[in-house]
Parts: C-alpha cells; sequence; structure tokens
C-alpha cells in the first residue's frame, strides 16, 4: 500500500508536469500565429516566399524571443532555413521535455518550428517534486514502523485468545479429529475460513470468464485467432501426434453486402448461421477443430487427414450452404479454400495458400471450394494465380456484360421529399452464377478494373431506364473513387450523360466522402460537372471523415447519406440523435437533403423521422428487387 501511495504521488506530479507544458504550449501556439499574422500585415508582405529576406526573418525571430524562451527556434520557407537558433544552456529532463510545434504562415509562406524552454520552470518544479517525494518516504517509513508494530501487537492478543480457547476444548479418543472440529467452532477462524474460500471461488470464477473471454468468440461460440495460432504451434508444430493434415478457409464473402442491405443484425445471424453449418458438419470428424480467424473467416483444422478425404468435407459444407441460400435472400454463402500441411509448414504460408484457394473458388460456382495442391505458388511465377483467375472472370463480366441489377427504394420521410431508388449491381460468371459482390468490387479495385466496372453500371442502368421506359422515378448510381480521379472517365462520362437527355434528370450519381477528400478539387469538379449535365449528387457514408460544412457549402451536393455507425440503434442513442439532429438543421440550411442507411427496425425509422431526416433507406424500409 505504501509502495503504492509513493508511486502513484510520482505520476500524479509527472502528469501535472506535463499538464503545465501542453498548457503552455498550445497558448503559446496561439500567441505567435497572432503575432506572425501581424508582422505580415505590418511588413505590408504578399504571399510569395521570395518577399521573406533573412533580415525580415531575424526581426521575425527577435519579436518571438521576446515574447519567450527557446530551446529552438527555425525559420524557413521553401527554399530552405532563413534563420536557426540553438540555446545550448538549456538543462535537459529526463522525463519531461517539450514537444517541437510548427506555426505556418500562408501570407508570408513561412514554417516556424519552435521548441519552447521551460528550463527554469521545471527546474522549481523538480526541487519541490523531491522534496514531496522526501517527505512522502518518510511518512511511508514512519507509517509502515507503526502499522508493523500494531500488527505485532495485534497478533499476539489473537494467539493468546486462540489458546485460551483451545485449551477449553474437549478432547475425545481422536485427538485429531476433535482439534479439527475444535477449530471449526471457533467462530473468528471459521469465518475467517470460510471468506479465504469465497475469495478463492471468485478468484477460480473470474479466471476462468476470462480465459473463456481470451479465447472464445462470442457471437458464434467457437475458439477465436488465439486458440487458432496456440493450437497450431501446440499441437502441430512441436512434437504431437498430429504429423499433417488439412487447412481449410471457408470466407463469408456476403458479409459486407449483408450489411449494407440487409442491415447489421442480419450480418450476425449470417455468420451465426454459417458457424452453425461448419460445426454440425464437423461433427462427423472428431478430431476435426474450428475457429474464427476475423468478421468473416472461419478456420478448419482436420488433422491427420489427406486432401481426398478433406475434399469430401468441403463437398459436405457446399451443399448445406446450398441449402442455406435457398432459405435465405443473399447471392451465396461462403467459399473455401483448401490446403494440405505438415510439420515443416509455416503457419502464415499455409494461410496464404488457403487464401489463394479462396479466390480460386469464388471465380467458379456458388459456394465451391478449390484445393490449393501447388505447394510452390507462393515463390514462382504462378503466384498470382488466384489474381490472373479474377483478371480473366472480371474481364468476361465486362466482355458478356454479365451484369444484374438491383433496386433498393429510399423511402421520403414526407410528401415533400424528393428521394430516390439505390441501383445494387450483382455479377454473374459464364454460367450464371452470382459471383460474390464485395470480393468481385475488391478485385476490380486491386486489378485496376474498377473504372471499367463503373462504366458497364451506368451503361446498363440508363439502357434499363429508357428501354423499359421507367422515367416516373430516380435512381441512385454508385461511383468509385477511382473513377473520380481518373481524367478519361470524365471525360467518357460528361459525353455519355450529354448523349443522353431524357435519362439524365432521373439519375443520382453517390459518392463517397473519403472519395471526394481525396482530390477535392476533383471531386468539386465532378460535381459541377453532374450539375451542369440536370444530373444530380449524393456524398454518401458521411460522417466518417467529418469533413466541415464549409467543404460542402462549396461543394454543393443535392443529398447526404448518413454512415450506418449513426443510424444504427439510434433510438436507444442519445449522443447520435443529438449529432444528427445538428447535422439535419446544418444541411437543410445549405439546402441538402439528409438521408439514413441501414434502417433495421421501425423504432429507428420513427426516431429518424422525429429528427426530420428527408429519407430512410434499409431492409426494413425495402427489400432490393430486380430492377
Amino acid at each position: 500500500m505504501a509502495l503504492f501511495f509513493v508511486v502513484a504521488l510520482c505520476a500524479i506530479s509527472l502528469f501535472l508536469l506535463s499538464s503545465f507544458i501542453t498548457k503552455q504550449s498550445y497558448q503559446h501556439q496561439q500567441v505567435v500565429q497572432t503575432l506572425v499574422q501581424n508582422f505580415a500585415k505590418t511588413s505590408a508582405l504578399q504571399s510569395s516566399a521570395d518577399n521573406i529576406t533573412i533580415d525580415k526573418a531575424k526581426e521575425l525571430a527577435n519579436l518571438l524571443k521576446g515574447i519567450s524562451n527557446y530551446q529552438t527556434l527555425n525559420i524557413k520557407n521553401k527554399s530552405g532555413i532563413l534563420y536557426s537558433y540553438q540555446n545550448k544552456s538549456t538543462q535537459k529532463f529526463a522525463f519531461i521535455n517539450p514537444e517541437v510545434k510548427i506555426v505556418s504562415s500562408k501570407a508570408l509562406a513561412l514554417q516556424i518550428e519552435y521548441q519552447l524552454d521551460f528550463s527554469t520552470q521545471l527546474s522549481f518544479l523538480t526541487k519541490l517534486l523531491y522534496s514531496i517525494l522526501a517527505l512522502a518516504f518518510l511518512f511511508v517509513f514512519i507509517s509502515a514502523s507503526l502499522n508493523f508494530k500494531l500488527q505485532s501487537v495485534i497478533f499476539h492478543i489473537i494467539s493468546k485468545q486462540i489458546k485460551l480457547e483451545l485449551s477449553q476444548v474437549n478432547s475425545t479418543d481422536d485427538n485429531n479429529q476433535n482439534e479439527n472440529n475444535s477449530l471449526l467452532e471457533i467462530p473468528a477462524l471459521a469465518q475467517g475460513i470460510n471468506e479465504i474460500k469465497k475469495l478463492m471461488s471468485e478468484q477460480l470464477k473470474n479466471t476462468t470468464t476470462l480465459e473463456m473471454e481470451a479465447h472464445i468468440d462470442s457471437l458464434t461460440g467457437v475458439e477465436n485467432r488465439n486458440s487458432f495460432v496456440q493450437f497450431y504451434e501446440n499441437q502441430i508444430v512441436k512434437d504431437s501426434p498430429i504429423n499433417f493434415g488439412v487447412l481449410l478457409i471457408t470466407r463469408c464473402s456476403e458479409l459486407q453486402t449483408v450489411n449494407q442491405v440487409q442491415g447489421y443484425h442480419a450480418g450476425d445471424s449470417y455468420i451465426a448461421k454459417v458457424a452453425d453449418i461448419i460445426k454440425n458438419t464437423i461433427a462427423s470428424w472428431p478430431s476435426g477443430k474450428v475457429f474464427r480467424l476475423n468478421g468473416s473467416d472461419f478456420a478448419t483444422i482436420l488433422p491427420n487427414e489427406h486432401l481426398k478425404s478433406a475434399e469430401k468435407y468441403a463437398d459436405d459444407l457446399t451443399l448445406k450452404f446450398n441449402e442455406y441460400q435457398h432459405q435465405s435472400e443473399i447471392d451465396s454463402v461462403a467459399f473455401t479454400g483448401l490446403v494440405y500441411f505438415d510439420e515443416s509448414k509455416p503457419l502464415g504460408e499455409l494461410l496464404a495458400l488457403a487464401d489463394t484457394g479462396v479466390s480460386v473458388a469464388q471465380t467458379q460456382s456458388t459456394n465451391s471450394w478449390y484445393s490449393q495442391k501447388d505447394i510452390n505458388i507462393l515463390n514462382n511465377t504462378s503466384a498470382n494465380y488466384g489474381n490472373q483467375n479474377w483478371r480473366e472472370e472480371i474481364d468476361s463480366v465486362i466482355e458478356g456484360k454479365r451484369i444484374r441489377l438491383l433496386l433498393q427504394p429510399i423511402q421520403p420521410s414526407g410528401r415533400n421529399s424528393r428521394v430516390y431508388s439505390e441501383v445494387l449491381a450483382r455479377f454473374l460468371n459464364i454460367n450464371d452464377d452470382m459471383l460474390p459482390t464485395a470480393s468481385f468490387i475488391a478485385m476490380a479495385e486491386k486489378l485496376d478494373k474498377i473504372i471499367a466496372i463503373d462504366k458497364l453500371i451506368i451503361e446498363t442502368t440508363i439502357h434499363e431506364i429508357t428501354s423499359k421506359n421507367m422515367l416516373e422515378h430516380s435512381y441512385g448510381i454508385n461511383i468509385s473513387a477511382r473513377s473520380i480521379s481518373d481524367e478519361h472517365f470524365m471525360i467518357w462520362l460528361e459525353r455519355k450523360l450529354l448523349r443522353e437527355p431524357v435519362a439524365v434528370p432521373h439519375l443520382v450519381f453517390e459518392i463517397t466522402e473519403f472519395g471526394l477528400q481525396q482530390n477535392i478539387k476533383l471531386g468539386k469538379r465532378l460535381v459541377d460537372m453532374l450539375h451542369r449535365v440536370g444530373a444530380r449528387v449524393t456524398v454518401e457514408r458521411f460522417g466518417v471523415g467529418l469533413t466541415s460544412f464549409k467543404f460542402f457549402r462549396d461543394l454543393t451536393p443535392d443529398y447526404i447519406k448518413m454512415d450506418s455507425s449513426y443510424t444504427r440503434d439510434i433510438d436507444d442513442d442519445k449522443n447520435n440523435q443529438y449529432f444528427l439532429r445538428l447535422m439535419v438543421d446544418l444541411a437543410h440550411r445549405l439546402g441538402i437533403n439528409v438521408l439514413a442507411e441501414s434502417v433495421e427496425s421501425q423504432e429507428e425509422k420513427h426516431t429518424l423521422e422525429k429528427i426530420f431526416v428527408d429519407g430512410c433507406q434499409g431492409f426494413y424500409v425495402g427489400k432490393p428487387t430486380p430492377l
């Protein structure tokens, strides 16, 4: 207890010292910014680095040194350092050292770097700290001495009382038994023993609970990645009965799509159902082990089994996944990659091989599996085999225009709200089997095919709504961040829209906030072009990047669609209600409509309507239907 007191006192003292320096540094930074602004005005300088001479930099440095002491002070522009100062007599402190601050001036085209000198204040505070610590140690020493003496007296009294009570206990033929019984009959001892038993029982229970939480996935009830790594290292790498076997990675490829379209509760149910299928299938393999590696991936280890028998297990999984898919409303359930291992294979290499197997399986039939038999795939030119499969599949989809469009409605909250339905794209292989959407988009991004996919979706949407005369509604089309930054795509899109004057007023292009932030100038150019040709713009997943509303005032989108992290369980989240109400008020002042996605319940929808959100989208409001 005494040691804790001393450590706590040291920690508090260091915290106070650090807080003092941080506060002073922040206040000084404000003063420096003001001084530099005033210097720029009084010097009548223009925004050009050429106007700043070394003499001017020295003049500014003298002004700065007049308001504070510095360890270091550097003034520089694009050409280099104009002024440099270092106080070599500054006393250094082991635990506390002011951070380097940077103040930039656009008017002067300068950057000022400095480190404040707190040696005088820190010297005084350090001496004060040493004095307090000395007093604390003295107090702790005196308290410990008194406590030791007090405990000795109490121990002597208790020992004397126990001896007195034991002497009064009647002895029987079995002296040892009577002695134990007599001890338990002493109220003080019996109570103490019961309390110790209770504490030990609670400690054991807490330890067991913590161990389960560290090794068991709470959603599925199967062991997690920590257990997987431990099992592999202890049961396979080290000497054990497991000499070889098969590792299977099963990926729930539709998790992201289910979360976005049906909601996160549906996503949890989907993962839990896949876990149940895997557990039921592995029940026929007593030595098999199942683990959940991350949000979408499960690992299965079949010890001392060859690929031939493991492929039978994968066949059983596919059959059960197909049954589940027919009962649910998802395009696919999961894909599996298999790889054979022995004690010589590192875990990282096995996971990479199995992941390649999953990638290949995803380009084949729905819920299929692929056995990765080429163990040298990571070391030779075939390392991109999985990527090559995807490249050929994506090219085939683009050539054959094998795309299916769905519509998910956005329900207006009032009669005057003008909203639209979002177009969701699904992609088919040559056998008309649905390819996993999230994996398809991710691989298209990785292989630089996403611009061609964006063009395919836009062309197909315009063709569908014009050929079927579906011009009484509006349709939202997603554009990727990659396409926004591509000059050729921008030219193609403008020409395409100018050739479709009938369809354009019914199109709303959705762009993520992150995509716009990557290049604000190109984002503004895109929005201006879309408005010029008569289309509208939505900034989706709004709120993740915390972009300022000044940016949106300049950008002028027609809609912002709040990220699902703000709308999920909003009926129980007062903080999100307040934040969203503020966003709605600010957006309406700028003439921007606010939409909410991932609405999964009546309570969420009712709360969003009370906040005056203009439209709601989600599985509760409306399911995706074919265009």
